[in-house]
């Protein structure tokens, strides 16, 4: 079974049961300095795969660049 979620904007259907650990890993962000927020709610890298995703959740990941 699989729920529909927003990430970023984007409809995205994942299986259900989905943690955040999952998501991140899925879009190849693992590796990178990232904030991720559920329903506005911003979720700490140490929680990340203890949180699952609900259908209807509104998921935004953003990446940190760096410069000077």
């Amino acid at each position: 079974m699989h729920i529909g979620i927003s990430v970023n904007g984007q409809t995205k259907q994942v299986p259900a049961g989905h943690t955040v650990a999952a998501l991140v890993h899925e879009l190849a962000l693992a590796d990178q300095r990232i904030a991720v927020e559920v329903n506005q709610e911003i979720v700490p890298r140490s929680l990340y795969a203890a949180r699952a995703l609900h259908a209807g959740d509104c998921i935004e990941v953003v990446t940190a660049i760096g410069g000077g």
